[in-house]
């Protein structure tokens, strides 16, 4: 992702490994900033759109990738006041934009609540403006809602949290309104899956995984949330 003079001082305490195989992920993005934006999926009558912002959209998106119920994922920016943003103007934080998954699934197969327990085990819900090693607005952790049913899930599902005293410190992931969604240039798209070496190092430089197993644990389950949530989470290797 793209990288700020914020995170390269947070990089120079990183391990001298991690750095380097950092430096080398963002060689490999580079030729993002030049395609178009992506094409957006359009749900069925009988399918919901959820959108979530919580850092890099890459990873967000792999969080939701592949589990059941969730028809497709589309990464771009929400959130902000300028219209269709790029990568390069976003990544500035000028844009009030943030890097976002809107998530299409069926909630016949998958609950919102379950998406939210996905999104929580997936994100730094502690850090303002930033997530893991990316720091600026364009990273803040949000959730945006659709209608009223899902303000109040998502309101009650940080809150259980919150009430849980797992943390040490009040989450601070934002709730608000769904905003426009700008889908993000082709290049991004699956980006896990199109440039997985790439994407690995980007991860590893991160310290990704150390962050999520110091929040979450190994087993990245939380037991918030309903009985449904908790057997659904355990069944399907949500903390992947």
């Amino acid at each position: 992702m793209r990288r700020s003079l914020i995170r390269s001082v947070v990089f120079i305490l990183l391990p001298l490994l991690g750095l380097a195989l950092l430096t080398s992920a963002l060689i490999g993005a580079g030729p993002g900033r030049e395609a178009g934006p992506a094409g957006a999926p359009v749900p069925t009558a009988a399918q919901r759109i959820a959108t979530f912002a919580g850092g890099c959209f890459w990873s967000v998106q792999k969080a939701f990738d592949g589990v059941a119920g969730v028809v497709s994922t589309t990464v771009g920016y929400a959130g902000g006041t300028q219209a269709n943003p790029t990568y390069d103007q976003v990544g500035r934080g000028r844009t009030g934009h943030a890097e976002s998954v809107q998530v299409i699934y069926d909630p016949a197969r998958i609950s919102y609540e379950r998406l939210l327990d996905i999104y929580w085990h997936h994100i730094d819900p502690l850090t303002l403006n930033a997530a893991f090693c990316d720091h600026g607005v364009q990273y803040r952790s949000i959730i945006f809602y659709g209608d009223a049913k899902e303000r109040e899930l998502a309101e009650a599902s940080k809150h259980e949290l919150d009430q849980s005293h797992r943390f040490a410190t009040p989450i601070v992931t934002a709730i608000q309104p769904a905003t426009r969604f700008y889908p993000a240039e082709e290049y991004h798209q699956q980006y896990y899956k199109k440039n997985p070496a790439s994407y690995e190092r980007y991860r590893i430089g991160c310290g990704r995984d150390e962050r999520i197993r110091e929040l979450w644990g190994e087993s990245q389950v939380s037991g918030v949330g309903s009985q449904e949530l908790r057997v659904g989470s355990q069944e399907s290797g949500v903390g992947r």
